[in-house]
């Protein structure tokens, strides 16, 4: 059986030629990886545009689904879950209350705190998004059985780990 190639079979191929000296695995690997995630930005990009959202909204409106009922969090757990500083994730919270997407609510437990809560049309953004990405992200694994994709996000969780515990 004769294995189909890739663009990253051909650059490693004359890379492997121009330089016999090296081991270019790693390449082979992560270009395949960085092509994928240029593939999957696009997708996701195009589920959050068609749900009139723009991905840093998505970070945060899916965080607070995930939260489940009530759907709230507060700012601190929201900068812990979407990884931006505090200044940024004050102004995502302003610009989501504009479009009604989330509200706030002074915490009835700390009368200094706020909790940030997810609106219906929040929610309803946000439900639309998730069918819309969970879609698309299955047309990319279309060629693989959910076998593969079970044994590729084994292998793929178990490169990330080795990144996040280096963090």
């Amino acid at each position: 059986m004769t294995q189909e190639t890739d663009e990253v079979d051909r650059i490693v191929e004359a890379w492997v030629a121009q330089r016999p000296d090296l081991d270019f695995s790693p390449l082979g690997v992560l270009s395949r990886v960085d092509r994928l995630s240029r593939h999957l930005d696009r997708a996701r990009r195009d589920a959050f545009r068609r749900s009139d959202l723009e991905p840093w909204e998505w970070d945060v409106l899916s965080a607070l689904r995930r939260a489940g009922e009530p759907f709230q969090l507060s700012p601190k757990q929201l900068l812990q879950q979407t990884l931006v500083s505090s200044g940024t994730m004050t102004n995502r919270i302003d610009r989501l209350v504009g479009r009604r997407l989330v509200r706030r609510e002074a915490d009835p437990g700390d009368g200094r705190s706020i909790q940030v809560f997810l609106t219906e049309e929040g929610r309803t953004r946000v439900d639309a998004a998730i069918t819309r990405l969970v879609d698309a992200e299955a047309v990319l694994l279309g060629t693989l059985s959910r076998g593969d994709r079970d044994r590729l996000a084994g292998l793929l969780r178990k490169l990330s780990l080795g990144f996040d515990s280096a963090d």
